[in-house]
């Protein structure tokens, strides 16, 4: 609120649920159990959930309404149409193709404009989208600006992306590309915003090499505040103006409903081109459900038409990002190095300068999440070389960068559960140099962080 420094929620709870506050020895049993790879562990056994803001957020009474009123007809539901309606005060791109998740259109999208010998540029992939972009053979390029390589520069809009880099691309390989994409907020780099001013230089470039522009757009209102609050052009605009003008500078764009569509599950594949939407519909209905449900519920189109009404609010936006601002100053404020500045949804703390003496093939995101959950039965998330340093041809290279991500699910965790996360990482902290690394014992072709074992070195 103006005027005041403490953070207050914009809203009141309304039922609970309970935490099992595990012991340090049962968490020590648990991560043996678990082959030190959190994401096998049971959720119930986790204090504090900071894997991931995908879907883990609490739903508003208004939500929970507009689930009763969901209607399951299997084509033509009336939830289809608020669904989509909700979508195109948004985003009026000319198809609409529901998903039950941000990868589903991601493998939709590209199994048909992918394949061997393609590129899709982008300013970072996610993990997800560069699987299912390596799935089809394509080849995935990464190309945000140099400030967004360096955790430690501040720079307001580190998502951006390398706009002369993307034209040399173009120029070298322009037949390859079937599309340009960019990521908002770049979640890869640390949950960094994307200015306006870049999205029109990128859309230009596009432009002159007739290639159409598509958003990963799961956290778009994010990346909106953003806008609003840091380029001068911009300052001040209602949010829903910004979400619009970005989208009119793209073509098309994939989402994740389960980060700013504040649903638990759900996603779309939206375009103007009627060719490309007829086949990736037609691949939906063999892999998702009919083009009025892609795989969803109809309450869950109702629970995201409302939630989209919801995630453009000013002071949603103003607490949403003001508290992972809360952390990071916390965090900040005792020397711990992170990813500056704070992004949208998550604090990335910087496991390259945290434990400088653990090599990166021995993992050291992977030796300071599980430390986490260790002290303090928090869960992060590695987003460094156990998560991408796998190369397509089965050989391994340093990730650009090690990093933790603390993600913050919506409307979840209040203040003391944030303090709470503080007191935990300064006790690590405070004994990083006594960390070591790990080796991976097991793990799959694809996606390894999601179930590979580990044992520590």
């Amino acid at each position: 609120m103006e005027g005041f420094t403490t953070i207050i929620e914009p809203f009141r709870v309304k039922s609970i649920e309970p935490l099992h506050l595990t012991t340090r020895a049962e968490r020590e049993a648990l991560l043996a159990k678990a082959g030190y790879n959190l994401f096998s562990l049971h959720s119930d056994d986790v204090i504090i959930d900071l894997l991931t803001d995908s879907g883990t957020g609490a739903m508003s009474a208004e939500q929970w309404a507009a689930v009763q009123r969901g209607d399951e007809s299997y084509a033509g539901s009336p939830s289809w149409f608020r669904f989509e309606a909700a979508v195109k005060e948004l985003f009026p791109f000319a198809h609409l193709i529901p998903t039950h998740q941000g990868r589903a259109a991601e493998k939709i999208l590209f199994s048909v404009v992918g394949g061997k010998g393609k590129v899709i540029p982008n300013n970072t992939h996610f993990d997800t989208t560069r699987a299912n972009v390596e799935h089809s053979g394509a080849e995935a390029v990464d190309l945000v600006i140099a400030e967004g390589k360096d955790p430690a520069l501040r720079h307001p809009f580190k998502g951006n992306m390398d706009v002369a880099a993307l034209t040399r691309l173009l120029e070298a390989r322009r037949a390859d590309v079937p599309l340009v994409m960019v990521t908002i907020t770049n979640n890869s780099g640390g949950g960094q915003p994307v200015s306006l001013e870049n999205l029109r230089a990128v859309r230009a470039v596009c432009d002159r090499f007739a290639v159409p522009l598509f958003l990963d757009g799961c956290r778009f209102a994010e990346n909106a505040w953003f806008i609003r609050e840091r380029e001068e052009a911009h300052r001040g605009r209602p949010v829903k103006d910004i979400v619009k003008d970005i989208s009119a500078l793209a073509d098309g764009m994939t989402m994740s409903a389960k980060k700013d569509g504040l649903a638990n599950i759900g996603g779309w594949l939206a375009m103007n081109d009627g060719v490309l939407a007829q086949q990736c519909r037609e691949l939906l209905i063999l892999t998702e459900g009919f083009p009025t449900y892609g795989g969803l519920a109809g309450r869950d189109l109702d629970a995201i038409a409302q939630g989209l009404r919801e995630v453009v609010d000013e002071s949603y936006l103003r607490y949403r990002v003001r508290a992972v601002e809360y952390l990071a100053e916390r965090l900040l404020a005792a020397g711990v190095p992170m990813v500056e500045p704070a992004g949208g949804h998550a604090v990335y703390l910087d496991a390259k300068r945290l434990l400088r003496h653990i090599p990166p093939l021995q993992y050291p995101g992977q030796a300071l999440a599980v430390e986490l959950y260790r002290e303090g039965g928090i869960r992060g998330c590695e987003i460094g070389t156990a998560m991408f340093g796998k190369r397509p041809d089965g050989s391994e290279q340093p990730a650009a960068m090690e990093l933790v991500r603390l993600a913050m699910p919506r409307r979840v965790y209040t203040q003391s559960h944030v303090d709470f996360v503080v007191e935990a990482v300064l006790h690590v902290f405070e004994r990083r140099e006594s960390l070591r690394g790990f080796r991976i014992v097991e793990q799959p072709a694809a996606l390894r962080h999601f179930t590979a074992r580990f044992a520590p070195l």
